[in-house]
């Protein structure tokens, strides 16, 4: 005997039982019964797809901001706290802005007739207007700049050259 006429024993691989082409497993063959695993050829999609599918289509969308909304508060209601003196201390301590708030702003609707002090809080127009005339003011906002007057401004401090210079070339 040599080494290349040597063969193993015909017991040595057990096969393995192929499962979902009937036989001797039954009708349902080991899969259990009806569902996507029980199929042939299933594929389980990865979950990220559906997801992704979940997502609007349509042109435009666009997430939530994160930036938490200002508390509105309008000048009635300062009004009606009789504070001299106004700010996100204030505020909280006297039950209007939560802990976790950190921004309010001061809205125009009603009637102020007390000088106040308004310190570190967004102001509308109309409310600075109101708190002027009643004799108080607005220190430090914190209010976020106005796209169109920055555009502006950048306008008006672009390089333009003289009209007399334009008509000048012209001719």
């Amino acid at each position: 005997m040599q080494l290349h006429e040597i063969k193993r024993p015909k017991a040595y691989k057990k096969k393995s039982p192929r499962v979902g082409r009937g036989g001797k497993r039954g009708t349902t063959s080991g899969r259990g019964t009806k569902g996507q695993k029980a199929r042939a050829g299933h594929r389980i999609r990865p979950a990220i797809r559906d997801l992704i599918q979940r997502l609007p289509k349509l042109r435009g969308f666009k997430n939530k901001s994160i930036q938490e909304k200002a508390t509105a508060l309008n000048l009635d209601q300062i009004e009606k706290l009789g504070l001299k003196v106004i700010n996100v201390e204030e505020l909280r301590k006297a039950g209007i802005l939560k802990r976790d708030e950190k921004r309010a702003k001061i809205l125009g609707r009603g009637e102020i007739k007390t000088a106040v002090t308004v310190e570190g809080l967004e102001v509308s127009k109309s409310a600075k207007e109101k708190l002027e005339k009643a004799g108080g003011r607005v220190v430090n906002t914190n209010a976020p700049m106005d796209r169109k007057s920055s555009n502006e401004n950048e306008k008006d401090s672009g390089n333009k050259k003289p009209a007399k210079e334009n008509s000048a070339i012209s001719e």
